[in-house]
């Protein structure tokens, strides 16, 4: 939970994780979509995938044991050079490495090493160091590992770094060179895209409405949502020719925005109605109709989490 997330974030999500998934038994056991509910809100979906794969693949090749051997932990998935060494140095004190982002600016200022950190070249430079520091003895190996992470969480921070209490700070090139501020080099920063949408809200002559599960690669993959199409489609015309119904135009919602890493999403929800005929061709493995306040235990994005809680369902139950 922790890659990608900050730890104030994590914290309630990661209890009420263990409290749902207590053992690799259970989590290996529970259905995806009850796995991607408990994630709802912490984003990156596919760490989610991730972790109920690698519980199944601990259960079923390792007795239900986590390995210990740091090839086996690699090959789980969703797991990487420095998540493995983190994962044996930490819970099993085996001498290896970690290396995540406050590991990396601690080492790109005590070195001056400038340029992208995220570079082929400087990933190799970084590796090398880190792997040449962390001690041989397990038990030294953790608590340097833990040292490195906290002093960049608490001391060498991101921005105006805490240098004059810094530990290690006599040695520090960066500080030396009066360079602490400018490292790591900043990357370019990038123009944060708009992407507007239209959520297409289908609703029969029951009162419920048509989910989707989403392909599992891509934003919010694996998770349920309702269909799309380009802001600026014919919403009637598009059901027609995408999802082969008849279906009626009733009325929009207020639009929704929901930052992504990579740009902002506009979403324009619009509710429309099918027949009774028509709702039945749209069944199938990937899609439902379920009631907006039944949807609790399904892996929902955010915002429509946010848009079902905007259906007034008296209001707008057909049968009504």
């Amino acid at each position: 939970m922790l890659q990608q997330t900050q730890v104030a974030t994590v914290i309630p999500f990661f209890n009420r994780f263990l409290k749902r998934f207590p053992d690799v038994r259970t989590l290996a056991k529970a259905r995806v979509d009850t796995v991607l509910h408990h994630w709802t809100g912490l984003g990156y979906y596919a760490r989610a995938r991730n972790l109920h794969r690698a519980a199944q693949i601990i259960q079923s090749e390792h007795a239900g044991i986590f390995p210990v051997c740091f090839d086996d932990v690699l090959a789980l998935p969703g797991i990487g050079k420095s998540t493995a060494g983190a994962i044996l140095s930490l819970a099993f004190h085996q001498s290896y490495p970690i290396l995540d982002g406050n590991v990396r600016r601690v080492l790109t200022r005590f070195y001056a090493i400038s340029g992208d950190v995220s570079s082929v070249k400087n990933q190799e430079k970084l590796w090398s160091l880190i792997q040449h520091l962390v001690p041989s003895k397990g038990g030294s190996a953790a608590a340097f590992n833990q040292a490195m992470m906290d002093i960049g969480a608490t001391v060498c921070i991101r921005r105006k770094p805490k240098c004059l209490t810094c530990p290690i700070r006599s040695h520090c090139q960066a500080r030396a060179l009066g360079s602490a501020d400018s490292l790591p080099t900043p990357r370019k920063s990038r123009v944060r895209l708009r992407r507007m949408i239209t959520m297409v809200i289908l609703f029969d002559p029951r009162g419920r409405v048509l989910l989707e599960r989403r392909p599992s690669k891509g934003v919010w993959g694996g998770l349920w949502s309702f269909p799309e199409c380009v802001l600026d489609a014919d919403i009637e015309k598009w059901c027609e020719s995408a999802l082969g119904v008849s279906a009626t135009f009733r009325h929009a919602l207020p639009s929704i925005e929901h930052g992504l890493t990579h740009f902002m999403l506009e979403i324009h929800p619009a509710l429309l109605t099918v027949s009774a005929r028509d709702s039945d061709k749209l069944l199938s493995q990937d899609r439902e109709w379920v009631r907006p306040e039944a949807v609790g235990k399904k892996g929902l994005p955010v915002p429509v989490k946010n848009i079902l809680n905007q259906i007034d369902i008296q209001k707008n139950d057909p049968d009504r």
